[in-house]
């Protein structure tokens, strides 16, 4: 029996300047420490995602290059590396800087494998008077990424209300541009930095 793919691309960081980069490491906190997270939740659903899928599921979850500066071109080469062990039918899912990758990747073409769907959570993208020079290689106006309709069954946009790092807007935004897609809002998962996130694994395993 064919397994169920679910490919999930973490969020990260970007900085178009090396000194902004080092700013940011003089002064961040120490999420990776007990009760130190920028968002206050030190432990995250994704540390538990893939025992919440059955032997007939596989969870890859590949650690990006550099997420703490991350390069667009270097998550492309290393996305698609992965094309030899996708299969049509794939659920691909993106969070935050992810979502942000698989927008821009989309845009400029497709996978050699057909996406059963994609799913892109808490992205940020270029709208009117929003400039975010530090993830500047990944932003694309939400009108770009109409391609992505043509690549995939089926696309899920899900934000959160509360989100303090990228505003609800921008979901509302590619939910505009994209109107075959589905959105799925939520009153009170910030930027997705939740200890349990139920309604995603839920979601998969419908789509499966």
């Amino acid at each position: 029996m064919k397994k169920q793919q679910v490919f999930y691309i973490h969020g990260g960081e970007s900085f178009e300047k090396h000194a902004d980069f080092l700013e940011r490491l003089q002064t961040a906190a120490l999420w990776h420490l007990p009760k130190q997270s920028d968002l206050g939740n030190s432990k995250k659903w994704t540390s538990t995602f893939p025992e919440a899928f059955g032997d007939e599921y596989e969870v890859i979850m590949p650690p990006m290059p550099n997420k703490q500066n991350a390069k667009y071109e270097e998550w492309k080469i290393w996305f698609e590396r992965h094309f030899e062990f996708l299969t049509d039918g794939a659920i691909l899912i993106g969070c935050s800087l992810g979502a942000m990758f698989l927008a821009r990747y989309f845009s400029e073409g497709n996978t050699p494998f057909t996406p059963k769907a994609i799913i892109l959570m808490a992205g940020a993208y270029g709208l009117p008077g929003f400039s975010d020079a530090d993830c500047k290689e990944f932003l694309v106006t939400p009108e770009k990424v109409t391609p992505i309709l043509g690549a995939t069954e089926r696309v899920v946009i899900m934000h959160s209300k509360d989100d303090p790092v990228v505003p609800y807007e921008h979901a509302l935004a590619l939910s505009r541009a994209l109107p075959e897609a589905e959105l799925i809002t939520f009153a009170d998962k910030n930027h997705f930095l939740v200890e349990e996130l139920p309604e995603l694994v839920q979601l998969i395993k419908k789509m499966a």
